[in-house]
């Protein structure tokens, strides 16, 4: 062995490992959401007390559990709808847990096979050639919470198999779920030939795409700013912009970095997060290490609606944008000021943040540090 080989085999060692870890996690995180689901389903049709709860039973268990577990009235009947669309994982969760005390315990009180609904299209579901094990094995829970929603069991079950098959990443699932492959293939004449050329061009599953997910990372009581691997160029600019707006003085108050926000069924994440307590709003800053987009700017408007939406409370003004981008030696710096009406408030904005040219000698700098 030379040093070529021991460095080769490092590796190798550390990306087959990381894989097995990824999955182990993935499979302990679906099993516990199923489980969840599980038992919430049997208490609704045999609990003791269920007519006390009635439809009100989600939020009195969000309520009662603890506040860092992560659970929430519309994660709990996502559990409860995961477990009613795949009630047959069971079968793998008892073969597999033979002589495991715990999981006896578990289903010691009840018996999962008696609640499970009938599937109309399990003849045709039976022809594609994927086992649940496969699917519970390769799957993320956020790739199931992209096939939940599908009706049609034959359809859900065919993004199973093209996801197993292709290792597609969440993303890629969610593409090809939105260009209606499914739809097309069904139309087409040459099916070989479209999954070949969708298969071609489609995005792969990776470790660390997984460890991001936020189910994964919450699940673990991981941060989120702990796995947002970055570049270096943007980890120091996101580093050395905080230090740099506070102390500017303008009246810039830290409230977060990487913060997770919630937009219908998808996680996104905001670079910076700021309330100014002169202009009384939040201030947040978006960064993209490359040039000027349309769809860069179309993002940060999205955050400002949603904090405009969902964090103004009163007295407050309507949240402002700063978008950093910067390209090879040069920075182009853009202000979205969603909302701004007021000569007033127009006029405190223009005093309160720091100026074009200054941002953008800031971000030059830091580029020429790097």
């Amino acid at each position: 062995m030379d040093f070529s080989d021991l460095v080769h085999c490092i590796l190798e060692i550390n990306t087959e490992l990381t894989k097995q870890a990824v999955k182990a996690v993935n499979r302990s995180l679906t099993l516990r959401n199923w489980l969840i689901g599980y038992y919430i389903r049997e208490f609704e049709q045999n609990g003791s007390d269920r007519a006390q709860y009635g439809e009100s039973l989600l939020d009195m268990i969000a309520a009662r559990l603890p506040g860092n577990s992560g659970f929430s009235a519309r994660t709990l009947r996502l559990y409860r709808q995961f477990y009613l669309v795949y009630p047959n994982i069971w079968q793998t969760l008892s073969a597999e847990s033979i002589g495991s005390e715990k999981w006896q315990t578990l289903f010691a009180k009840f018996n999962p096979s008696n609640l499970l609904p009938q599937c109309g299209s399990e003849i045709l579901i039976q022809n594609l050639d994927t086992r649940h094990d496969d699917i519970l094995m390769s799957l993320s829970f956020s790739h199931f919470t992209l096939l939940i929603p599908i009706d049609d069991p034959l359809k859900r079950r065919f993004y199973e198999v093209e996801c197993v098959k292709g290792n597609w990443s969440v993303r890629e699932l969610k593409r090809q779920i939105g260009s209606l492959y499914f739809e097309r293939s069904a139309l087409s004449k040459d099916k070989k030939k479209l999954s070949d050329h969708v298969h071609a061009g489609a995005q792969a599953d990776s470790p660390h795409l997984v460890i991001r997910d936020p189910y994964v990372f919450e699940f673990l009581g991981i941060k989120s700013q702990e796995v947002m691997y970055e570049s270096d160029l943007e980890q120091a600019l996101l580093q050395k912009l905080e230090s740099f707006l506070l102390e500017l003085g303008y009246g810039f108050c830290f409230e977060a970095r990487q913060k997770r926000i919630l937009i219908g069924d998808e996680y996104f994440f905001v670079d910076l997060v700021f309330y100014h307590r002169v202009l009384k709003c939040h201030v947040i800053i978006e960064l993209k290490t490359g040039g000027f987009s349309h769809e860069a700017l179309g993002q940060l408007n999205t955050y400002l609606n949603y904090f405009k939406a969902h964090m103004m409370t009163e007295g407050d003004n309507p949240p402002i944008g700063l978008l950093l981008c910067t390209e090879k030696n040069h920075a182009l710096v853009q202000y979205a000021c969603a909302g701004i009406e007021n000569s007033v408030f127009v006029s405190k904005y223009q005093v309160g943040l720091p100026g074009t040219e200054e941002i953008r000698e800031f971000v030059e700098g830091v580029i020429r540090d790097e």
